[in-house]
């Protein structure tokens, strides 16, 4: 009886670090579409690291928006002015911006956002890498502090698990 006690307070604290560790560290999601295409593909799993929410630019980030969690990758941050140009595609600050594993140009969705657009101290601008139609920042503006699940620490490929 005392070995059968000992068992079960062994498993129920392993059960609660980790139920902590998913639900405050570490977060895993599954991509829903191909808007991460050619590198995150529909049904992959993304690992991501919670606690980080300060990104550095071409970081993947999962955040919500309208109730749905989305990876992107942030291409600006607070401060930076963000316009999408017919010619030049994405600049920031003035500056076009040249990105690789992008598929498509990436243009401006009508009626969602005005550009330029100066973002404030805790917004992100966040692009996904299939450009043509993808749900990102184009079509529902910076994505905020508090919108962000973490980081992307690591991807598991659909039928690899």
């Amino acid at each position: 009886m005392k070995d059968f006690l000992v068992l079960f307070r062994n498993l129920t604290a392993l059960i609660v670090i980790i139920w902590i560790l998913f639900n405050f560290v570490i977060g895993v999601t599954i991509a829903e579409n191909d808007d991460m295409r050619p590198g995150i593909r529909a049904g992959d799993v993304l690992i991501c690291y919670r606690l980080d929410k300060k990104p550095v630019l071409r970081e993947l980030i999962i955040f919500k928006k309208n109730g749905h969690e989305y990876a992107g990758r942030v291409v600006a941050a607070g401060g930076d002015k963000v316009e999408l140009d017919e010619n030049s595609g994405l600049m920031v600050n003035d500056n076009v911006v040249s990105e690789e594993g992008i598929l498509g140009r990436t243009y401006a969705f009508e009626g969602s956002v005005v550009y330029p657009l100066v973002l404030e101290k805790n917004e992100y601008f966040v692009l996904c890498d299939r450009r043509d139609d993808s749900e990102d920042s184009r079509l529902y503006g910076p994505v905020n502090t508090n919108e962000i699940v973490g980081t992307v620490i690591s991807l598991y490929r659909k039928g690899s698990i």
